[in-house]
């Protein structure tokens, strides 16, 4: 999926006076850099983030424009002065972002522990939204009380969500709940509340229990003991490998890698027979062992007659996600005696790297003829060979 770029406003304007320290607490360290620096490294690792702009009091501006001068943060567009309330520090953010930016997301400052690849997974899900903010179920039940504390009301709890950042808006759309806030002297909590206070839907999309807003000295204790654990983890990697062949029929089109190759034959299967993504799709259920696609995706069920298999592969990743992986590398090998595949390579790579949402970089693809040996040199049909290793991640 093409993901229109996104700005980002960073309100850390915040004096933090749970914290109990004597500085601003973005400034606080942890694992030996300022939690800003945390937070900033998130949006600056992200292909789908163009710019940040900063919010900060009058008193910290200095500080954080020689910190984003050191640490070297080039996304970083703007540092201006926040107000009072939050929401005011939100807006005057908002007005600093680049005309050209259509959608916005509204991060904490103090919450450097959001994952790039969580990021990218949340602002892939929230194109089709106006207005969506992540969140995580509650653990505890909630009770709405009156004034004196009396119990009014228990809310059901597999309806209740805590919510975090981002918050991912249509630029538009933030905008004008800002600013009739501001004519009507409402204040809202996040800006979320912003636009239900308007009056037009804001949906929910998984956040992460880890993605803590670090307030008082345990929530610093906490996330020091979540980067460790994370260090731990980088190094637990899993491979798998996958292959897969289709023979080569008159009129069915090519479809390698999600893109249409121009060429008088395609694949027989049931449903686009894509070759190279099908085994792409078995390398990642065997790096987990999470089976093959034929049990998950069986030719005998008609829900998948003629579906695009990078339909398919959005499912797998679901899949890679919810085991708490994601994509380390991919290495894919076409073997095809005809047509010629070279010109189409960057293509397929690109394509692949977008339904894996991670850098093209992380996607090789390579395509080889077999000297016209066997079933593929006589022209008979195509295959193609896969091995992927996938990173643990935290969710």
């Amino acid at each position: 999926m093409l993901l229109v770029k996104v700005g980002v406003v960073i309100p850390a304007a915040g004096q933090g006076k749970r914290m109990g320290a004597p500085i601003n607490k973005q400034f606080l360290l942890l694992a030996g850099r300022p939690i800003l620096s945390h937070t900033l490294d998130i949006f600056e690792e992200s292909d789908y983030v163009e710019e940040i702009v900063i919010v900060c009091s009058q008193a910290d501006r200095r500080r954080i424009e020689e910190l984003v001068r050191q640490e070297g943060f080039k996304k970083v567009s703007a540092i201006v002065l926040g107000g009072k309330e939050r929401q005011e520090s939100v807006f005057a953010g908002l007005k600093a972002i680049s005309p050209s930016i259509e959608r916005v997301a509204v991060h904490d400052g103090a919450r450097p522990l959001l994952t790039c690849f969580q990021l990218d997974c949340f602002l892939a899900e929230t194109e089709k939204f106006r207005a969506a903010l992540m969140a995580v179920p509650v653990k505890d039940t909630i009770k709405l009380i009156d004034e004196s504390g009396r119990v009014q009301e228990t809310p059901p709890r597999n309806l209740l969500r805590a919510i975090q950042t981002p918050q991912v808006f249509e630029r538009k759309l933030l905008a004008e709940a800002h600013e009739k806030a501001l004519e009507a002297g409402y204040l809202a909590t996040d800006d979320g509340a912003l636009v239900e206070w308007l009056g037009y839907p804001v949906h929910t999309l998984p956040g992460s229990t880890e993605n803590i807003k670090i307030t008082t000295p345990e929530d610093l204790v906490f996330a020091t003991s979540i980067l460790e654990k994370r260090k731990k983890e980088k190094e637990m990697i899993r491979v798998g490998i996958g292959f897969d062949v289709h023979a080569l029929v008159e009129g069915r089109p090519l479809i390698l890698g999600g893109v249409e190759i121009p060429y008088t034959k395609g694949l027989m299967g049931h449903s686009d027979a894509d070759v190279v993504t099908h085994a792409l799709m078995d390398a990642l259920l065997g790096a987990l062992a999470l089976g093959d696609i034929g049990q998950h995706f069986p030719d005998t069920d008609e829900a998948y007659r003629g579906i695009s298999s990078l339909k398919l592969l959005e499912q797998v990743m679901k899949l890679i996600v919810q085991e708490g992986y994601g994509i380390g590398n991919v290495d894919c090998i076409i073997m095809a005696q005809k047509p010629k595949l070279a010109p189409y390579l960057p293509s397929i790579r690109e394509s692949l790297s977008k339904a894996l949402q991670t850098k093209v970089e992380n996607v090789s693809v390579k395509a080889t003829t077999t000297e016209k040996l066997g079933f593929v040199g006589r022209e008979e049909g195509i295959s193609s060979q896969v091995i992927v290793s996938l990173r643990k991640t935290t969710f």
